[in-house]
């Protein structure tokens, strides 16, 4: 995805192909890296200017880091060295692999690598293009930017970062808030209002203050093992859903555009606070959303793009009954998806009688497609969350990916189920949860 900054480092890797550095099939091949500035001189290389100027990351296999200029203030130094390298590799794109499911991460550390690429305003078809105020205007451009480089420099196990947040932000938060609150009582769902409670207890939740990434994923952590980090923009899929395996949310920090308070073209934080947050604090949201990450790993384009669909019609616009019968009024019908929760117009739209709503059918969601522009054609609803995790684990089973995963939250990284090692592993793993379940029964815990 393209970065709109001329100084973001591209990260490259690359396979050694003598035998020297060849690694063996038998043998866990470590990663190599090598990070590449953009030069701020006349000095860069030939060579390394084609790739330097990519912004792309690619992905290998080992590790070493080649910046120019150099600390010594020799130019060029690291890049004649790198000219020694590159006659003897070659290159893999982590985007193009990542892309297509060859690769992932597999432990949470790894998310660094996904959280870069995002998608921002800009000429050319990577960029986000649309006449608002939040591409046009300068001064907002310019704080706009400052977020995206304090997501960017964010490694994992880093404290989260805390904002100072304006005078301007502050007002378009609290005219949001309190519409959305209004709104939020009379639509959203019981999950969402318990937990948006809590959040107001805990984490300062109100209209006259803007809560931190920082406590929110600390009452996440203790209420559903979420977690959240710091993103500069939209994601693409792919990348985004990566996150929710390792039951991490990649959370914008900006603010949209005080112009148009209740509609923004992209992600931002009051999306992310005023929608989603209150239902990752639910334990079978969470899990729904994990599952969800979960079989986006080392899925086919096509598979990818068909879970994405599930997502953005349930975590994203998603619809449940408050009751065991549909009614063509609507009037029973409660909205979970933060896109809805955020979005004063289309939250009510959609649970008008002007929208179209159907169940919650895997095989056919997967053939709509979802608008970011408009309000969507059609909506889904579920008898509860229960029903969309079931639904979401049948369909998920279908895919023909040649291995399992499981998130292992005590090491923080993904097990793959692809041998008869690997399933006794996971088997035994899971044995005493089974036991205790079954004594619980056998005690007639109802």
């Amino acid at each position: 995805m393209r970065l709109a900054s001329a100084n973001i480092e591209t990260t490259v890797t690359v396979v050694k192909q003598d035998n020297a550095m060849k690694c063996s099939t038998q043998e866990t091949c470590k990663t190599a890296k090598i990070t590449l500035s953009p030069s701020r001189n006349s000095h860069q290389s030939n060579t390394l200017a084609p790739i330097a100027s990519t912004g792309r990351r690619y992905s290998y296999n080992g590790r070493a880091t080649i910046q120019q200029p150099s600390p010594e203030g020799i130019p060029n130094y690291e890049f004649a060295d790198a000219n020694r390298i590159f006659e003897n590799i070659s290159l893999v794109t982590t985007s193009s692999h990542m892309a297509t499911g060859k690769w992932f991460p597999k432990h949470i550390s790894d998310l660094d690598y996904c959280s870069q690429n995002v998608i921002m305003f800009g000429p050319g078809p990577d960029g986000l293009h649309a006449d608002h105020p939040s591409f046009t205007d300068e001064e907002y451009r310019k704080r706009r930017m400052e977020f995206f480089e304090i997501a960017r420099d964010y490694k994992y196990g880093q404290p989260l970062p805390r904002i100072e947040y304006n005078e301007t932000e502050k007002k378009t938060w609290k005219a949001i808030y309190q519409r959305l609150k209004i709104l939020h009582k009379k639509y959203a769902c019981k999950e969402f209002l318990q937990n948006f409670e809590l959040l107001e207890k805990y984490c300062g939740y109100s209209e006259d203050n803007i809560p931190q990434l920082d406590d929110v994923s600390r009452f996440l952590k203790a209420r559903s093992g979420f977690t959240l980090r710091p993103v500069g923009g939209y994601q693409a899929p792919r990348d985004f859903l990566a996150g929710l395996a390792f039951r991490v949310f990649n959370c914008t920090q900006y603010v949209r555009h005080h112009k148009f308070p209740f509609y923004t073209p992209e992600p931002d934080m009051v999306h992310e606070f005023l929608g989603h947050m209150a239902m990752f604090a639910d334990p079978r949201f969470a899990q729904f959303s994990e599952e969800i990450g979960l079989a986006s790993l080392g899925a086919s384009e096509e598979e990818c793009r068909e879970i994405a669909r599930l997502y953005f019609f349930t975590i994203e616009f998603g619809l449940s009954l408050e009751d065991a019968e549909f009614e063509p009024t609507k009037k029973n019908l409660k909205v979970y998806g933060a896109g809805l929760l955020s979005c004063v117009d289309e939250l009510e739209f959609a649970v008008s009688d002007k929208s179209k709503v159907h169940r919650f059918e895997p095989d056919f969601v997967v053939k709509t497609v979802p608008s970011v522009t408009t309000f969507q054609e059609c909506y889904y609803f579920t008898r509860n969350l229960e029903e969309a995790l079931i639904k979401l684990r049948i369909y998920t089973a279908t895919m023909k990916r040649p291995f399992s995963v499981l998130y292992n939250a005590h090491t923080n990284t993904i097990d793959l189920i692809n041998s008869r090692e690997s399933l006794q592993l996971a088997s035994e793993a899971m044995r005493f949860n089974v036991e205790q379940i079954s004594a619980a029964i056998r005690h007639n815990i109802s």
